[in-house]
């Protein structure tokens, strides 16, 4: 059956109901998150509109746009309606979403607290499904220069090159670094290797004349300071 041919189609739709001219009339703004995944979908099934379809999509994640980005194409295609072609589109255009907040965040911003580097590194590492151990470079004004990521899938001394991240703070004629890395757990808690790493860093650092200005464990919404624990 020709989906694009049958009353469910956005095409067929009253003018008002239509979200592409909802767009084009009254901006993207206008628009509800639903709405707009029915722009990239286009069609339903022959029992629900795009919108319809989009809003029970949306439902099975607590219309939570984060919690949609971490679907799978597999799970995107349990919904009747969604090939593979369609979920494609949706995780294509929630990884653009996902890119263009990193991209907010990278122009030397200024760190004044931990939470300012919890907003620069949220977006990059708090929704991984993995751990990965990332350092930012600071000038001498307390602005990141550059940020790199040193590990990924599980921190440990043996996967932390130490050598690599003092290379590139003389590379990037940084002055301090904050060290950063995620719990996919949602635990909130400093291990003892995570510790372990942090006085490693920071004694190295010492000899270099490079400060180790913290160590921020980051989950999908909250984020720990060694530096505002007093684990430093």
């Amino acid at each position: 059956m020709n989906l694009e041919n049958n009353s469910f189609s956005i095409k067929n739709w009253a003018e008002d109901d239509k979200p592409r001219e909802k767009l084009m009339l009254k901006g993207k703004e206008s628009l509800s998150d639903a709405e707009l995944v029915a722009i990239l979908i286009g069609s339903g099934n022959k029992n629900e509109s795009a919108v319809d379809l989009s809003k029970r999509i949306l439902a099975s994640v607590d219309n939570n746009l984060n919690k949609l980005g971490k679907l799978t194409l597999k799970q995107l295609m349990l919904f009747k309606g969604i090939g593979e072609a369609k979920a494609i589109s949706i995780a294509a255009a929630l990884e653009l979403g996902r890119r263009r907040r990193e991209e907010d965040t990278i122009e030397l911003k200024k760190v004044t607290s931990s939470k300012a580097v919890f907003e620069i590194m949220q977006p990059i590492v708090g929704e991984l499904p993995h751990e990965e151990f990332w350092v930012l470079y600071l000038n001498n004004a307390n602005r990141v220069v550059y940020k790199s990521q040193i590990a990924k899938g599980g921190i440990t001394s043996a996967l932390v090159d130490v050598r690599l991240i003092f290379k590139t703070a003389l590379e990037q004629s940084a002055v301090s670094i904050i060290l950063v890395h995620n719990h996919p757990s949602g635990k909130l808690e400093a291990s003892q290797e995570d510790k372990a790493i942090t006085q490693k860093i920071k004694t190295v650092g010492n000899y270099m004349d490079i400060a180790v200005l913290d160590h921020i464990i980051i989950t999908e919404k909250e984020y720990l300071s060694f530096q505002d624990e007093g684990i430093f």
